[in-house]
């Protein structure tokens, strides 16, 4: 049988408001008191009743998050940070995947804010803006968007400046004499249309006009990442004048491409240089070290965490927040040799 506070109280002979003060660690119940009760409900095994307690307070102190997929380690890393950040706050984190589906997305929302979430934070695969949104805002939810956004919808927002981050990779390729450099692109989200213009903006600044075969596009980028990679880089190796570079939307289409070329037989980064995106934290441990750009992404997370805890402590307050990382390439043997 689930043990009440109740219970507690008629067994340590106190009331059930000094059980409750006590449980809280309220400063006007007395250290002996304290004692007695906090060593009756581990006897009990007593678990706090956080459905009722919600519906009191009008607070769960859970957070939700959804994401494209839960193995991307860019993902899982921003997850890690955040659920640490609001731990030490006194909330805890629900994590689902949408699996790159914007109707399993849309359902997970609807089932996460069922549970009476205090906010939400959505890295959405939606190449338009989801209506749903528009609802959460409008009911009152605090709602912040992760790495994506949409135009023209007013949110609390923490990301990358995508178009720096695709200007500075493709100018690292041609600072190292890359004249033949190719874009495995993103998805038609804020990121993925970022990183290309980055990257179109990076040729305009050499006064080069780019070979559109040089762009290629992956049918997902959250799963299967290093298939499609590999799949992409394949299809450029193929062209009559082969790419002598590569930025990639993300680090593991990098690894992907990287597998490509290695297999093709030609030499990284003597034939062909690569440039991932996200540093992830296995990238300096492959057997040859990807250049990546640097998203900062357990600072994402932080900045996320912080962000949500402000909003929670001043509801209502309805101007949007937003934050905009700068990033940095990280060299590696990828894209200049080593030896």
């Amino acid at each position: 049988m689930t043990v009440t506070m109740k219970d507690i109280a008629q067994q340590v002979g106190v009331s059930i408001i000094t059980v409750s003060k006590a449980l809280r660690g309220h400063s006007d119940i007395g250290a002996e008191t304290s004692r007695r009760v906090m060593d009756k409900a581990r006897e009990l095994n007593y678990r706090p009743n956080l459905a009722a307690r919600s519906l009191v307070t009008g607070r769960s102190s859970l957070v939700g998050l959804v994401v494209p997929d839960l193995l991307h380690p860019f993902f899982v890393e921003i997850g890690n940070a955040l659920a640490r950040t609001l731990k030490e706050n006194g909330y805890y984190l629900i994590i689902s995947s949408s699996e790159e589906d914007p109707t399993l997305e849309e359902h997970a929302i609807e089932h996460l804010l069922a549970h009476r979430l205090d906010a939400l934070v959505v890295s959405s695969c939606s190449p338009t803006l989801p209506q749903q949104f528009k609802r959460i805002q409008e009911q009152g939810t605090p709602l912040v968007l992760l790495d994506r956004s949409f135009s023209r919808f007013r949110s609390n927002f923490v990301g990358s400046d995508d178009v720096d981050m695709g200007f500075i990779a493709t100018e690292h390729l041609f600072d190292i004499k890359r004249k033949r450099i190719a874009h495995i692109r993103g998805p038609e989200l804020s990121t993925g249309r970022s990183r290309l213009e980055g990257f179109l903006k990076a040729y305009k600044t050499r006064g080069i006009e780019p070979n559109p075969r040089y762009i290629v596009g992956t049918s997902t980028v959250d799963i299967n990442s290093t298939q499609q990679g590999f799949a992409a880089m394949t299809k450029l190796l193929g062209l009559p004048s082969r790419p002598d570079a590569v930025f990639c939307y993300s680090d593991p289409i990098a690894i992907g491409a990287m597998d490509a070329i290695l297999q093709r037989g030609l030499r990284i980064p003597q034939d062909v240089a690569v440039v991932g995106c996200g540093n992830l934290h296995y990238d300096v441990h492959l057997k040859i070290p990807l250049t990546s750009v640097d998203q900062r992404t357990s600072l994402l997370g932080e900045r996320t965490g912080k962000m949500l805890l402000s909003i929670l402590q001043k509801p209502g307050k309805s101007n949007f927040r937003k934050t905009l990382e700068k990033a940095r390439v990280v060299v590696r043997g990828s894209s200049v040799a080593t030896v």
